[in-house]
């Protein structure tokens, strides 16, 4: 699931790209806390008493002939109404009782985990539907049904949470684990430790208190983030000359009366009414107004007030805060981080918290400097001498100074990313790497939600079709509104001659030009494309015998990794030159123009990297042991950015209320920063000297994409790379950062 992480041009700290994945169930866009058994039932079959089959077989099919039969949403017959998410929850309702009971009479351990599996397939299949359907889809009856679908599959969930039928078949498992195939002990080992995340293992009244503490954490977090929507704050900027016409479709006209209009006659009141904008400060607006308004008085009146809403999610963080560290205690952990940071590979929050801070500290001479040149080009711009460098002028001053810099006109840029030829670059990429066809499939009837949806196969001349991409990346009105991978179906082995084929969903919301109505996407969209398809590919190319460890279902820290390696696709011109097309003349992009945009990136690079290491530090923090009082959360955010920045910290605003990673994934902000330093080691060692080869594909699909989770992160990673890529530290892992200081100029060499 989103993550996209590290867009230098977007100040604010909403515009971390939508987190992914986890070996924990979920869409990738959020990091969501789930009951045990939505985590334990992230996937795993042979259907040892197979009557029903959720999936048709239009998953399976590999021909690229039209398909005339009518179906359902995504090839599922149950969606070919709205009302068919009802029988769509009572079949996987139905299902499941069906593979509980023969789960009950305690089977071989290879069965029960298979069994498992197949039970975590059917309960997925409808919550991964629900979930996307919900977001992206414009029938409003659709989105409502599938809405009642999500809750009732929760409740059910929750009785699945609470099974110890299962609990103890998985018990059985694990212990008899010497019969079972090596992925197939890893699966009853992680099942096993899910169940008990979730509190099965604690007596009555206290797996009562946890399942409440789950429900009011899943609530609060949804308030959360549905507070940023409905109080997103506004400014009203008198006169309308003070905003640059480029902004003016952002923002909404209003009037005011001049101060002697009320004395004149009714008939000339009208034109004495002054004009002005009112900026409602979304996170979108936000950012554009802060970039691109010259008067240093707007834009702090616009970061000021956008830093300072909603209000309402200091109480929410708090009462956030308070139940995550009462379920920590319960299960026997001194904090929330400890308890959410253990499964990972770092382990503890103290491995987090040594390699974040050797990370600031590694970070702050080289920002330091960037802020330096920051504060001279402003004083020099302004020919005030003593005047200071606030928050509110890093966007403006970047910008302009990275325009100065490369010339760089954003329009120009985009003239060159069709997104046809985007889509073409997606073609490029697996057909050089993975020898594989990026082709286009016919949707059945009812297939899709909406016209612009695109259906692709991954093809390979000898496997065949290895797994099928829903492409809806177009924005519209109620859509989603930013980047993301949705799972639909994981990949898992049938039987000896059946795999089904995993099947996922890439959302975007890449806006139409005026002119054209086709968009053209600026560069961060670009890479924000290449983020998520690094995504889908971990997906696609997983070949995985159990659905728990389809694609991105790995360990926190280690599933952002394949997304942010696709990303230096994006900006490496040896690839940009195979599809990047002028959309008018078909002018291949210039290979000046390619290193203009690399130049601007670096330019700010150690602000960046700074800023993310602020975020992963407050996210461990707030989450981390809390004192006999509860904590002041404005002060400690305020502080850390003080002392982890070279920027001031704005008195009175609280930009922390808007950042909606703390709920979605409470202490684990920081895998970003690993897979930042993971993927800078696989770029550097195996893919920079000749990225487009079939040898660089070769190494990444066997030995790490098509693995998923079935293998231990740090193995897959070192037999990928060699030494150099991973340090030991007191028990947990962390990434060697050597790669990343190179790439940034951190370090000599």
């Amino acid at each position: 699931m989103g993550i996209s992480g590290y867009k230098s041009s977007h100040p604010n700290p909403n515009f971390t790209r939508p987190l992914s994945s986890s070996r924990f169930h979920r869409i990738h866009r959020h990091y969501r806390h789930r009951p045990a058994f939505q985590r334990a039932m992230s996937g795993l079959i042979r259907r040892p008493v197979s009557k029903l089959r959720l999936g048709t077989n239009h998953f399976f099919h590999t021909s690229t002939a039209p398909q005339t039969n009518d179906t359902g949403l995504y090839g599922f017959h149950h969606l070919k109404t709205p009302k068919g998410f009802q029988r769509f929850v009572d079949n996987a309702i139905e299902r499941s009782g069906e593979l509980i009971n023969y789960i009950s009479g305690m089977p071989s351990s290879d069965e029960i985990v298979r069994a498992m599996d197949e039970l975590s397939d059917t309960v997925c299949s409808v919550v991964d539907s629900a979930e996307l359907c919900r977001h992206t889809h414009p029938d409003r009856e659709f989105v409502e049904e599938a809405n009642k679908a999500s809750m009732r599959i929760n409740e059910y969930l929750h009785y699945l949470n609470t099974n110890h039928t299962l609990y103890n078949a998985v018990i059985k498992a694990e212990k008899e684990g010497h019969f079972l195939s090596k992925e197939a002990q890893r699966a009853a080992h992680s099942l096993r430790v899910d169940f008990e995340k979730g509190g099965i293992h604690l007596s009555a009244d206290k797996l009562d208190r946890v399942n409440q503490l789950n429900i009011d954490i899943c609530q609060l977090c949804r308030e959360f983030n549905e507070n940023i929507i409905t109080d997103p704050g506004y400014v009203d900027i008198y006169p309308a000359s003070r905003i640059p016409k480029l902004l003016h479709h952002l923002v909404e006209p209003i009037y005011r009366s001049t101060s002697n209009a009320s004395r004149e006659p009714s008939n000339l009141r009208e034109n004495m009414r002054e004009k002005g904008f009112r900026i409602v400060t979304e996170p979108s607006t936000l950012s554009s107004v802060l970039q691109w308004a010259s008067d240093s008085e707007v834009r702090k009146m616009v970061y000021i007030q956008g830093n300072s809403v909603p209000s309402g999610n200091i109480g929410v963080l708090d009462k956030l805060i308070a139940a995550r560290h009462e379920i920590a205690q319960i299960m026997g952990y001194k904090s929330y981080a400890e308890f959410s940071v253990h499964p990972n590979m770092a382990s503890s929050p103290e491995i987090v918290k040594s390699f974040l801070l050797e990370m600031s500290e590694m970070v702050r001479p080289k920002a330091d400097k960037e802020f330096k040149k920051i504060w001279d080009f402003k004083r020099e711009k302004s020919g005030q001498i003593n005047s200071e460098l606030e928050p509110w002028d890093e966007a403006y001053f970047t910008g302009l100074m990275k325009s100065s810099a490369y010339s760089l006109d954003s329009l120009v840029v985009a003239s060159f990313f069709p997104l046809p030829q985007c889509i073409e670059g997606l073609r490029v990429l697996v057909e050089s790497l993975f020898g594989v066809k990026f082709r286009s499939i016919p949707l059945a009837p009812g297939e899709a939600w909406h016209p612009d949806v695109l259906k692709m196969s991954l093809y390979h001349h000898e496997e065949g079709d290895l797994g099928y991409l829903y492409l809806d990346l177009n924005a519209r009105a109620g859509k989603y509104p930013g980047c993301a991978h949705f799972a639909i179906k994981g990949g898992r082995r049938i039987s000896e001659t059946e795999y089904q084929l995993p099947v996922v969903a890439l959302v975007c919301n890449f806006s139409g030009s005026r002119s054209s109505g086709t968009a053209r996407l600026n560069h961060w969209e670009v890479e924000t494309l290449f983020h998520e398809f690094g995504h889908a590919l971990h997906s696609l190319l997983s070949r995985t015998d159990y659905q728990h460890f389809s694609g991105t279902r790995v360990v926190l820290d280690f599933a952002e990794t394949p997304s942010n390696l696709f990303e230096y696709y994006a900006w490496d011109y040896r690839v940009l030159k195979r599809f990047a097309r002028h959309y008018s003349t078909g002018e291949v992009i210039p290979e000046k123009l390619v290193e203009s945009i690399q130049g601007a990136k670096k330019m700010f690079a150690a602000t960046e990297l700074q800023r993310q290491v602020l975020y992963a530090l407050m996210d461990q923090t707030l989450f981390g042991e809390q004192p006999s009082s509860p904590i002041d959360t404005i002060s400690v955010v305020g502080d850390l950015k003080r002392r982890h920045t070279s920027w001031k910290h704005a008195d009175g605003t609280h930009w922390h209320t808007r950042f909606s990673h703390l709920g979605n994934y409470g202490a684990g902000y920081y895998s970003y920063l690993y897979a930042k330093c993971f993927a800078a080691t696989i770029w550097q060692k195996i893919c920079q000297d000749d990225p487009l080869s079939l040898a660089t594909g070769s190494a990444l699909r066997t030995r790490f994409l098509q693995h998923g989770g079935a293998k231990d992160p740090a193995y897959l990673l070192e037999d990928l790379v060699g030494d150099g890529i991973l340090r030991y530290r007191d028990g947990g892992i962390v990434p060697d950062t050597t790669s990343l200081c190179r790439e940034m100029d951190l370090v000599e060499g």
